[in-house]
C-alpha cells in the first residue's frame, strides 16, 4: 500500500485529474474543493476533518482551486481480489466523494499516525492495514455485489513452527506479510486470516512480541545502550521501541533493565500455540 500526504491550493486554471489506481483519501483539516465532470461545470464541496473519499481507477475529474490537506492510500488490485470471491476478476469500486464510515476512518487514522511517525512499524503493519481496508471496501463499496472470501481453519503445528523460525531468524529485518505467507505456501490474505484463527493475534503482533522478548534478554544480560538494543531487535526508532515495550511489559526498557518493574507477563495465545507446537 502506498501512502502519501497531498496538499492542494489555488490553481490558475482547472485541470483534468485521472486516477490510475484505487485511491482512498481522508481529509486531515477542514477545507473545500472545486470539482466536476466537466471543466465548465465545477462545484465546490466542503470537507470536514475525517471525511473520506473513494476514487476508482480510470476516473477523470476536473479540479479547480482547493484548500485541502489529506492523506491518500492506494489499495492494490491484488488485495481487493484476494479479499473477495470474485473469481479473480478485477474488483470495481464505486465513486464516493463524501464518505462517512467509522471503520474505514479508524484504519485510515492508524495509517496517518504511522505516516506522521515516519513509518516505524514497517511493511508488515501497512500490509495488514491494507488487507483490512480491502475487506471493508469489498463489503460496502463495490459497483456490484461480491462476497468476501472467508478462510476457515488454522495453520498446522509444522507451519506455525516455520513462522516462528522465520520471525526469529529475520527479527531485525523489515518482514512483509507476503514473505511470511510465502514461507508456508499461502497467499497473503489466506495466511493473515488463518494465522489469526490459529493464534488470536495478527502477524504484526506476533513479530512485535518476539522482538520484545529478544530485547528483554539483551536488557538483562548486557549494558549496551537502549538504542542499540532497539536496533538489534528490529525497531527503527528508540521511541517506537519504548512505546511497544511498555505496552507489552508495563515498564520502560530502562525500568526493566534495572529491575524496577520486572514481571513475567502472560504470553498469550500466540506464544502458547507456537511454543507448544
Amino acid at each position: 500500500m502506498k501512502v502519501a500526504l497531498e496538499i492542494r491550493g489555488r490553481v490558475d486554471e482547472p485541470y483534468l485529474k485521472r486516477n490510475e489506481e484505487q485511491i482512498l483519501g481522508m481529509t486531515l483539516r477542514p477545507g473545500s474543493m472545486e470539482i466536476g465532470s466537466r471543466r465548465s461545470g465545477l462545484h465546490r464541496i466542503t470537507f470536514d476533518a475525517g471525511l473520506m473519499g473513494l476514487c476508482p481507477p480510470q476516473l477523470e475529474q476536473w479540479v479547480g482551486t482547493c484548500d485541502m490537506t489529506h492523506v491518500t492510500m492506494t489499495i492494490s488490485d491484488e488485495a481487493l481480489m484476494a479479499a473477495s470471491d470474485g473469481g479473480g476478476s478485477r474488483i470495481e469500486l464505486r465513486l464516493e466523494r463524501e464518505l462517512v464510515d467509522p471503520r474505514l476512518r479508524a484504519l485510515a487514522t492508524a495509517v496517518d499516525v504511522e505516516r506522521t511517525a515516519g513509518f516505524p512499524s514497517g511493511r508488515l503493519f501497512l500490509d495488514s492495514i491494507e488487507q483490512a481496508l480491502a475487506r471493508a471496501l469489498v463489503v460496502g463499496y463495490t459497483a456490484r455485489d461480491y462476497r468476501v472470501r472467508v478462510y476457515r481453519g488454522g495453520l498446522s503445528p509444522a507451519k506455525l513452527r516455520k513462522i516462528q523460525e522465520l520471525v526469529q531468524e529475520k527479527i531485525e529485518e523489515d518482514l512483509s506479510l507476503e514473505e511470511m505467507a510465502r514461507a508456508v505456501g499461502l497467499s497473503a490474505a489466506h495466511f493473515s486470516q488463518v494465522f489469526r484463527n490459529s493464534t488470536g493475534q495478527t502477524p504484526h503482533q506476533c513479530l512485535l512480541w518476539y522482538r520484545v522478548q529478544k530485547a528483554k534478554e539483551m536488557l538483562r544480560s548486557a549494558e549496551g545502550r537502549v538504542l542499540d538494543v532497539a536496533i538489534a531487535c528490529g525497531f527503527k526508532t528508540q521511541q517506537h521501541f519504548a512505546r511497544v515495550f511498555r505496552q507489552i511489559c508495563g515498564a520502560s526498557p530502562k525500568e526493566y533493565r534495572y529491575g524496577r518493574f520486572w514481571r513475567d507477563e502472560p504470553a498469550g495465545d500466540i506464544v502458547e500455540r507456537l511454543s507448544s507446537s
